[in-house]
């Protein structure tokens, strides 16, 4: 996508290709700053400081961290710490553990002599596919933005509401739940896209900065705004990303996305959630028991980030300085109140039947922690 002009991606190489270049995310929408990954101890900082973030752009990260250990080291001794110090970065994105498995895979096999490149081309696929997955997420999720307007008479703009950051800068680029926003922008369809917060991060500030950049109208709620809104008619539908997905249909995405299910499915709103395939944990089923959720540090609760009115970028502390503060990253919204899941192989039920009608190919191949539901 696009900055000031000028077409970027979330992740790639620096000019002389040999380093790894990323958005640093924590400066946004204030400023853009890209930041150069040297080392597999600077990938996993990126991830686990959320400089980078969303699941595909940290499997895409955790990919070329591979890279830039092997570079080093191609020795089976490093090739199996670094898979262990990313995967413990940020546990409950299941493309970082996909890619870790699939760029292990790749090169173990190998002479230590051919590693590093063969994880470099590696890391390159998983962007380059990256991308087009996300492509087809939004060419399947855009007949719903379609349909909604349709049934609007074409009156007014769709409503769409949305929760964390799910666009480009959460992949590679396009995005998953933002990527047939954007689609139906460029083809004509007006679209106004509801973003909320997002505490304690402030995502919706990365979505916001998106949506204005590429032109699409959007109007930031509190988190709690959104049941109101959709009570009074004013969402025509919930469009949401996933970091994990069980195979039975239970999703997980941002803390607070359950609640947001929950009124959608009490006001007959859509809730969609859009998903790239390596999001599917097939070894899941029930996603309450079985998917570990991150907690991460009070401070994100207790401290707020943002501009002085000096223009700094600064901190401060609205809370008491010894309040107790519970922080899960991350919620689970059964697959009774998922509308559809919009995958890049099309658009399923979330049941495990559904998904399976999609990758045909992964009947009889998981290995389930518990049994399917009924």
């Amino acid at each position: 996508m696009r900055i000031e002009g000028i077409h970027h991606r979330s992740i790639g190489l620096t000019e002389d290709g040999r380093y790894v270049q990323v958005i640093d995310q924590t400066r946004l929408p204030h400023e853009v700053v890209f930041e150069r990954l040297d080392s597999l101890s600077q990938a996993a900082s990126a991830i686990k400081e959320m400089r980078v973030r969303g699941a595909p752009l940290i499997g895409a990260t955790a990919a070329y961290g591979i890279w830039l250990a092997l570079r080093d080291d191609p020795s089976d001794e490093m090739l199996d710490s670094a898979n262990e110090l990313l995967l413990s970065t940020r546990p409950t994105a299941f493309n970082l553990q996909w890619a870790l498995d699939r760029v292990s895979a790749k090169v173990r096999p190998l002479p230590p002599s051919l590693r590093a490149d063969a994880a470099f081309h590696e890391a390159g696929l998983i962007c380059e596919e990256d991308v087009a997955i996300n492509r087809a997420i939004g060419a399947f999720g855009l007949p719903f933005i379609k349909d909604a307007w349709e049934r609007l008479g074409r009156r007014r703009a769709v409503n769409v509401l949305t929760h964390c950051n799910a666009g480009w800068l959460a992949t590679v680029d396009f995005g998953t739940a933002l990527s047939p926003v954007y689609l139906a922008h460029d083809e004509g369809i007006p679209v106004h896209v509801w973003v909320d917060e997002t505490r304690p991060r402030l995502q919706g500030a990365l979505t916001a900065w998106e949506l204005a950049s590429h032109g699409v109208p959007c109007t930031v709620i509190t988190d709690n705004a959104g049941g109101l809104l959709m009570q009074k008619g004013q969402v025509d539908l919930c469009l949401v990303g996933t970091d994990r997905t069980t195979a039975a249909g239970d999703v997980c995405n941002k803390i607070g996305t359950y609640l947001k299910a929950l009124a959608a499915k009490d006001c007959n709103v859509p809730f969609l959630v859009a998903l790239p395939h390596p999001t599917i944990d097939w070894t899941v089923f029930d996603g309450v028991s079985d998917i570990p959720i991150e907690d991460r540090d009070s401070d994100e609760v207790t401290n707020v980030h943002g501009l002085t009115s000096g223009g700094q970028l600064s901190s401060v502390r609205p809370f008491p300085g010894e309040t107790n503060v519970v922080n899960p990253a991350f919620d689970i919204t059964p697959a009774g109140l998922v509308t559809a899941l919009v995958t890049d192989r099309g658009v399923c039920s979330a049941t495990t039947e559904g998904l399976l009608s999609l990758f045909p190919e992964r009947q009889g191949r998981s290995s389930p922690k518990g049994e399917p539901r009924q």
